[in-house]
């Protein structure tokens, strides 16, 4: 148990430092709003989780500060510009309905922040995809003067996509805050694989999935184009890393895992072309719960049987021993 417990804060930790990273280059493109606003849905979802916890009559613990991690991920996820009332509500929503009211931190049905994303979208879908360009820096409690839609909005109604490569790998684009910066990501994925912190099989089964449709059905005329933009766009490859291969989540064995991810990946790439659903990912990661826990119940089975079949060899092998012990 206590091993299990180490695991956890060290997943944690890397998830933690490489969101952080994220929320760095967040600071570099949109000032100190987009800081104020991660601190904001840090500490709305600690009190909520500490209230909901002492509530339940359980002991906070050093376990439940992953909420912080979950709410980092909303904030990402947020245009820097986000009305703060609106980002507390949703990492409270979080903490509370999406994760304490179905069971808490030991037995997570879905992720928080998908969960929180999609309640805010049905909510306050407006302002949720309205964004500042790049470099457009708002004080803490100003007003954004103009406000733009995301590239992956453009991208989705009309195909175009008009930044450099070089603007795309650094981030260079609107959209949501941390979700845009496209080398950070893909750095972050490769580490956190490394570390086993995330699911490898759900990200590359998302990516994969994403990707191969893409260049079946492409988006536009260039397969290449439809390919890059397709994992570039509608929060893809941040969705893939922080939610779709959350471990908490995801299938355990790699080979479900990837079927999970692939089907996420398909469906919402699906939706993108032919509703040009922005941000589509995100979306069905959350309508694919049930699919996941189905992975998980099919795993614990075979774990299950696995097991039995270990015990009637253990038992067999002894029969025979003691028959040849006895015959001598």
């Amino acid at each position: 148990m206590l091993k299990k417990a180490r695991k956890e804060r060290h997943i944690w930790l890397d998830i933690m430092l490489t969101l952080l990273t994220l929320e760095l280059m967040s600071y570099f493109y949109y000032g100190i709003r987009s800081v104020v606003l991660a601190a904001v849905c840090i500490a709305a979802a600690s009190a909520a989780e500490i209230i909901s916890i002492r509530l339940m009559k359980r002991k906070f613990s050093a376990d439940d500060l992953t909420c912080t991690s979950d709410a980092l991920i909303i904030a990402l996820m947020f245009p820097a510009v986000m009305d703060y009332k609106i980002a507390a509500i949703a990492c409270v929503f979080a903490i509370v309905v999406a994760k304490n009211v179905f069971g808490g931190r030991i037995n997570m049905i879905f992720s928080p922040a998908a969960a929180a994303y999609v309640f805010v979208l049905t909510s306050w879908g407006r302002k949720l995809l309205q964004y500042t360009e790049p470099h457009v820096k708002t004080g803490i409690f100003e007003k954004p003067e103009v406000l733009v839609n995301s590239a992956s909005h453009t991208f989705d109604l009309t195909g175009t996509f008009k930044h450099l490569d070089f603007e795309i790998l650094l981030g260079n684009f609107s959209g949501p805050s941390g979700a845009v910066s496209i080398l950070l990501l893909a750095v972050a994925a490769v580490v956190l694989m490394f570390r086993r912190s995330i699911s490898a099989g759900a990200f590359l089964g998302t990516i994969f999935g994403t990707g191969f449709f893409a260049v079946v059905t492409p988006a536009v005329s260039s397969k290449a184009d439809s390919l890059k933009y397709s994992l570039v766009t509608n929060m893809v490859l941040f969705a893939a890393v922080y939610i779709v291969s959350d471990v908490r989540i995801a299938p355990k064995r790699d080979y479900y895992a990837f079927f999970y991810g692939l089907f996420i990946g398909i469906f919402s790439y699906v939706l993108v072309l032919t509703g040009a659903k922005e941000n589509a990912i995100v979306i069905v990661s959350v309508l694919f719960t049930p699919a996941a826990l189905g992975f998980k119940n099919l795993e614990k089975r075979i774990e299950k049987v696995a097991e039995e079949h270990n015990e009637e060899t253990m038992i067999s092998e002894g029969t025979g021993r003691e028959g040849e012990v006895t015959g001598d």
